[in-house]
């Protein structure tokens, strides 16, 4: 608390750049519930056009991704298996569709709060180890869409991540050879990262 959220420049860079700089970085959500917050531990990089596994892949410009085209810094929320919310960043210059999935937090503030949402005890991994789940726990749905993640209810704060692994992104086989590319960041050795590495 009292740390100023990170500014727009920040998101206005490359998706892959991005993508590795949130990890360490704590996203806050406040609402009338409360503050609950956790330091980032797995992303992933999408980026549209071109990119096959992006939901903006080809230039589709829908309802749905319209706030990809826009100013960076601004939340994409979708629904992953119709059933749960997933938490995105809109990254790049304006027009260019790309975002950065944020697939898993390490729990900060806010614990009892999350552990209640989730229905979890606080200790468990499992209370935000997945892009649904911790979204669940910070209270994120379709509400948060198109929120300004620089604004005072939903930031980013400074942080520093450990030692960063990579690997190919979760569940994007259908996304043929662009399922391959290394666009999948962690911190290695965090046991709240959705899926361990493979070795």
């Amino acid at each position: 608390e009292g740390a100023a959220p990170l500014p727009r420049e920040f998101y206005a860079r490359p998706a892959l750049v991005v993508a590795r700089a949130c990890l360490g970085k704590v996203l806050v959500h406040r609402t009338p519930e409360g503050a609950a917050a956790g330091r980032i531990v797995e992303t992933e990089a999408y980026r549209g056009p071109e990119d096959l596994a992006a939901h903006s892949a080809g230039g589709r410009r829908t309802v749905r991704t319209e706030v990809m085209f826009g100013p960076a810094g601004h939340a994409y929320m979708f629904l992953l298996y119709g059933m749960h919310w997933a938490f995105n960043i809109v990254v790049a210059s304006e027009g260019k569709p790309h975002a950065v999935l944020v697939r898993a937090i390490e729990p900060l503030l806010g614990l009892p709060l999350m552990s209640r949402r989730r229905g979890v005890a606080p200790e468990r991994v499992e209370l935000t180890n997945g892009p649904g789940k911790l979204c669940q726990a910070l209270g994120l749905d379709r509400a948060a869409y198109g929120m300004d993640v620089c604004g005072p209810q939903l930031s980013l704060l400074p942080g520093k991540a450990g030692p960063v692994g990579r690997s190919p992104r979760i569940n994007v086989d259908y996304a043929g050879s662009w399922a391959e590319k290394p666009w999948r960041f962690y911190e290695r050795g965090n046991r709240y990262v959705s899926v361990p590495p493979r070795h």
